[in-house]
Protein backbone atom coordinates (compact mmCIF):
# COMPACT_ATOMS: atom_id res chain seq x y z
CA UNK A 1 0.00 0.00 0.00
CA UNK A 2 2.74 2.16 0.72
CA UNK A 3 4.45 1.32 -2.35
CA UNK A 4 1.78 2.56 -4.63
CA UNK A 5 1.07 5.88 -2.60
CA UNK A 6 4.84 6.61 -3.13
CA UNK A 7 3.92 5.75 -6.98
CA UNK A 8 1.08 8.42 -7.46
CA UNK A 9 3.12 10.80 -5.25
CA UNK A 10 6.15 10.69 -7.77
CA UNK A 11 3.83 10.63 -11.09
CA UNK A 12 2.42 13.52 -9.53
CA UNK A 13 5.92 15.16 -9.32
CA UNK A 14 6.64 14.05 -12.34
CA UNK A 15 3.23 15.62 -13.99
CA UNK A 16 3.98 18.94 -11.80
CA UNK A 17 7.67 19.01 -13.22
CA UNK A 18 6.85 19.05 -17.19
CA UNK A 19 3.45 20.94 -16.91
CA UNK A 20 6.38 23.31 -15.32
CA UNK A 21 8.86 22.73 -17.87
CA UNK A 22 6.13 22.98 -20.77
CA UNK A 23 4.58 26.57 -19.34
CA UNK A 24 8.21 27.31 -18.67
CA UNK A 25 8.40 26.73 -22.45
CA UNK A 26 5.61 28.30 -24.15
CA UNK A 27 6.71 31.69 -22.11
CA UNK A 28 10.11 31.52 -23.76
CA UNK A 29 8.51 31.20 -26.87
CA UNK A 30 6.14 34.06 -26.66
CA UNK A 31 8.73 36.14 -25.50
CA UNK A 32 11.06 35.46 -28.07
CA UNK A 33 8.61 35.69 -30.76
CA UNK A 34 6.85 38.38 -29.43
CA UNK A 35 3.62 36.78 -29.77
CA UNK A 36 0.82 39.36 -29.74
CA UNK A 37 3.00 42.21 -30.14
CA UNK A 38 2.73 43.85 -33.17
CA UNK A 39 2.88 47.48 -34.70
CA UNK A 40 1.51 49.29 -37.67
CA UNK A 41 4.52 50.35 -39.49
CA UNK A 42 3.94 54.07 -40.86
CA UNK A 43 4.44 55.48 -44.26
CA UNK A 44 8.04 56.41 -44.64
CA UNK A 45 7.63 57.63 -48.26
CA UNK A 46 9.22 60.68 -48.90
CA UNK A 47 11.05 60.86 -45.68
CA UNK A 48 14.46 62.05 -44.94
CA UNK A 49 17.06 58.51 -44.19
CA UNK A 50 17.32 61.21 -40.97
CA UNK A 51 13.31 61.32 -40.01
CA UNK A 52 13.23 57.27 -40.95
CA UNK A 53 16.21 56.46 -38.81
CA UNK A 54 14.38 58.29 -35.95
CA UNK A 55 11.17 56.53 -36.32
CA UNK A 56 12.47 52.84 -37.07
CA UNK A 57 14.19 53.21 -34.03
CA UNK A 58 12.17 54.50 -31.55
CA UNK A 59 9.66 51.49 -33.21
CA UNK A 60 12.26 48.79 -32.50
CA UNK A 61 12.88 48.08 -35.90
CA UNK A 62 15.85 47.71 -38.40
CA UNK A 63 15.86 48.47 -42.02
CA UNK A 64 18.01 48.00 -45.36
CA UNK A 65 18.72 49.90 -48.22
CA UNK A 66 18.12 47.58 -51.40
CA UNK A 67 17.92 50.20 -54.09
CA UNK A 68 18.76 53.69 -55.52
CA UNK A 69 16.47 55.12 -58.12
CA UNK A 70 15.67 58.45 -59.13
CA UNK A 71 12.22 60.42 -58.68
CA UNK A 72 12.76 63.76 -59.71
CA UNK A 73 9.91 65.62 -57.52
CA UNK A 74 11.36 63.72 -54.01
CA UNK A 75 14.03 65.45 -51.90
CA UNK A 76 17.63 63.64 -52.75
CA UNK A 77 18.21 60.74 -50.36
CA UNK A 78 14.15 60.12 -49.40
CA UNK A 79 12.46 56.69 -49.56
CA UNK A 80 10.87 56.58 -52.59
CA UNK A 81 9.68 52.64 -51.55
CA UNK A 82 9.51 50.42 -48.66
CA UNK A 83 8.49 46.69 -48.03
CA UNK A 84 6.33 45.88 -46.24
CA UNK A 85 3.79 48.61 -47.25
CA UNK A 86 2.81 51.12 -45.17
CA UNK A 87 0.04 50.21 -42.11
CA UNK A 88 1.42 46.89 -42.23
CA UNK A 89 1.26 45.04 -39.21
CA UNK A 90 5.01 44.31 -38.09
CA UNK A 91 6.70 42.79 -35.18
CA UNK A 92 9.86 44.53 -33.63
CA UNK A 93 12.93 43.41 -34.79
CA UNK A 94 11.34 42.97 -38.51
CA UNK A 95 13.53 44.44 -41.11
CA UNK A 96 12.26 46.86 -43.25
CA UNK A 97 13.54 47.27 -47.22
CA UNK A 98 14.03 50.45 -48.48
CA UNK A 99 14.93 52.36 -52.04
CA UNK A 100 15.93 55.36 -51.51
CA UNK A 101 16.20 58.52 -53.97
CA UNK A 102 19.67 59.50 -55.13
CA UNK A 103 21.37 62.09 -54.56
CA UNK A 104 22.94 62.53 -58.35
CA UNK A 105 21.11 63.99 -60.91
CA UNK A 106 19.80 62.52 -63.79
CA UNK A 107 21.13 62.96 -66.84
CA UNK A 108 20.25 62.04 -70.41
CA UNK A 109 22.38 62.08 -73.32
CA UNK A 110 21.08 64.64 -76.39
CA UNK A 111 20.12 63.06 -79.48
CA UNK A 112 21.18 64.29 -82.90
CA UNK A 113 17.82 66.49 -83.77
CA UNK A 114 19.41 68.35 -86.73
CA UNK A 115 17.27 68.06 -90.21
CA UNK A 116 14.73 66.98 -87.99
CA UNK A 117 10.85 68.12 -88.70
CA UNK A 118 10.07 70.29 -85.27
CA UNK A 119 7.12 68.32 -84.31
CA UNK A 120 9.51 65.25 -84.33
CA UNK A 121 11.85 66.95 -82.37
CA UNK A 122 9.66 68.08 -79.73
CA UNK A 123 8.32 64.40 -79.16
CA UNK A 124 11.52 62.91 -78.66
CA UNK A 125 12.49 66.05 -76.46
CA UNK A 126 9.47 65.86 -74.18
CA UNK A 127 10.12 61.44 -74.36
CA UNK A 128 13.52 61.70 -73.00
CA UNK A 129 12.79 64.51 -69.81
CA UNK A 130 13.53 67.41 -71.30
CA UNK A 131 11.86 70.94 -71.79
CA UNK A 132 11.37 72.68 -75.36
CA UNK A 133 12.39 76.08 -75.21
CA UNK A 134 12.35 79.24 -77.49
CA UNK A 135 11.68 77.97 -81.23
CA UNK A 136 13.35 80.67 -83.07
CA UNK A 137 13.09 80.91 -87.41
CA UNK A 138 15.95 81.26 -89.99
CA UNK A 139 15.07 81.81 -93.53
CA UNK A 140 15.94 78.54 -94.85
CA UNK A 141 14.38 76.27 -97.80
CA UNK A 142 13.55 73.64 -95.64
CA UNK A 143 10.51 74.91 -93.62
CA UNK A 144 10.23 73.78 -89.92
CA UNK A 145 12.94 71.52 -90.09
CA UNK A 146 15.43 72.01 -87.46
CA UNK A 147 18.59 73.67 -88.40
CA UNK A 148 20.58 73.91 -84.64
CA UNK A 149 19.92 72.91 -81.22
CA UNK A 150 20.98 74.74 -78.43
CA UNK A 151 21.64 74.99 -74.66
CA UNK A 152 22.06 78.00 -72.75
CA UNK A 153 22.34 80.20 -75.86
CA UNK A 154 25.16 77.24 -77.45
CA UNK A 155 24.79 75.00 -80.31
CA UNK A 156 24.28 71.52 -78.60
CA UNK A 157 26.22 68.49 -80.30
CA UNK A 158 24.89 65.07 -80.07
CA UNK A 159 25.91 62.78 -77.27
CA UNK A 160 26.12 65.66 -74.84
CA UNK A 161 24.78 64.54 -71.18
CA UNK A 162 22.37 66.98 -70.23
CA UNK A 163 21.15 67.00 -66.53
CA UNK A 164 17.44 65.51 -66.68
CA UNK A 165 14.79 68.50 -67.42
CA UNK A 166 17.14 70.98 -69.39
CA UNK A 167 15.72 73.34 -71.44
CA UNK A 168 17.05 73.30 -75.14
CA UNK A 169 15.99 76.00 -77.84
CA UNK A 170 15.47 74.86 -81.38
CA UNK A 171 16.55 76.82 -84.34
CA UNK A 172 13.69 76.18 -87.33
CA UNK A 173 13.58 77.17 -90.88
CA UNK A 174 11.28 79.27 -92.03
CA UNK A 175 10.50 77.84 -96.04
CA UNK A 176 11.13 81.11 -97.55
CA UNK A 177 14.67 80.41 -98.47
CA UNK A 178 15.89 84.26 -98.37
CA UNK A 179 12.34 85.43 -100.14
CA UNK A 180 12.17 89.14 -100.34
CA UNK A 181 9.97 91.09 -97.86
CA UNK A 182 9.09 94.57 -97.36
CA UNK A 183 11.22 96.76 -95.20
CA UNK A 184 8.91 97.89 -92.22
CA UNK A 185 8.60 101.61 -90.58
CA UNK A 186 9.74 101.22 -87.49
CA UNK A 187 9.91 105.50 -86.50
CA UNK A 188 8.37 106.27 -83.52
CA UNK A 189 8.47 102.67 -82.19
CA UNK A 190 10.01 101.70 -78.69
CA UNK A 191 12.80 98.34 -78.45
CA UNK A 192 10.10 96.19 -78.04
CA UNK A 193 7.66 96.66 -80.61
CA UNK A 194 10.40 97.82 -83.26
CA UNK A 195 11.71 93.90 -82.14
CA UNK A 196 8.39 92.27 -82.73
CA UNK A 197 8.08 94.11 -86.25
CA UNK A 198 11.47 92.93 -87.00
CA UNK A 199 11.13 89.23 -86.83
CA UNK A 200 7.53 89.34 -87.72
CA UNK A 201 8.47 90.41 -91.10
CA UNK A 202 10.99 87.52 -91.24
CA UNK A 203 14.13 90.08 -90.72
CA UNK A 204 17.06 89.96 -87.80
CA UNK A 205 17.44 92.27 -85.10
CA UNK A 206 20.85 93.87 -85.03
CA UNK A 207 23.14 96.79 -83.55
CA UNK A 208 20.35 99.16 -81.01
CA UNK A 209 22.14 102.32 -80.33
CA UNK A 210 20.90 104.61 -77.67
CA UNK A 211 21.34 107.94 -78.23
CA UNK A 212 19.84 109.07 -74.90
CA UNK A 213 21.33 108.27 -71.18
CA UNK A 214 20.83 105.36 -69.50
CA UNK A 215 18.40 106.47 -67.41
CA UNK A 216 15.93 107.50 -70.20
CA UNK A 217 16.70 104.49 -72.36
CA UNK A 218 13.08 102.91 -71.35
CA UNK A 219 11.78 106.23 -73.03
CA UNK A 220 13.94 106.03 -75.69
CA UNK A 221 12.12 105.29 -79.38
CA UNK A 222 13.39 104.53 -83.19
CA UNK A 223 14.41 107.96 -85.01
CA UNK A 224 16.82 106.00 -87.46
CA UNK A 225 17.23 102.51 -88.84
CA UNK A 226 19.25 101.13 -91.19
CA UNK A 227 18.44 100.04 -93.81
CA UNK A 228 16.19 103.28 -93.86
CA UNK A 229 12.59 102.63 -94.70
CA UNK A 230 11.45 103.16 -98.09
CA UNK A 231 7.96 102.90 -99.58
CA UNK A 232 8.25 99.44 -102.11
CA UNK A 233 11.79 98.83 -100.77
CA UNK A 234 12.35 95.30 -100.07
CA UNK A 235 15.02 93.20 -98.86
CA UNK A 236 16.10 89.62 -98.15
CA UNK A 237 14.74 87.88 -95.27
CA UNK A 238 17.08 87.06 -92.27
CA UNK A 239 18.81 90.08 -93.20
CA UNK A 240 20.01 92.37 -90.36
CA UNK A 241 18.11 95.86 -89.27
CA UNK A 242 19.68 97.82 -86.91
CA UNK A 243 18.49 100.81 -85.01
CA UNK A 244 19.16 103.75 -83.44
CA UNK A 245 17.39 104.95 -80.49
CA UNK A 246 16.40 109.00 -78.88
CA UNK A 247 13.77 110.57 -76.98
CA UNK A 248 10.63 111.16 -78.70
Amino acid sequence: MRFIKTLFVNLFLVFITIYILVWLAAQALSVYTRHGQSLTLPNLKGLKMEEVEQILAEKKLRYVITDTVFVDKLPKLAVAEQNPVPNSKVKEGRIIYLSINSDASATVIMPNLINSSLRYAETVLTGMGLSVGNISYKPDIAQNAVLDQLWNGQSLQPGVKLPKGSTIDLLVGDGSGGALVAIPNLTGLNAQDATKLIESSLLTLGTVVYEVAPKDSLKAVVKRQNPPFKEGQTMRSGEIVDLFMALP
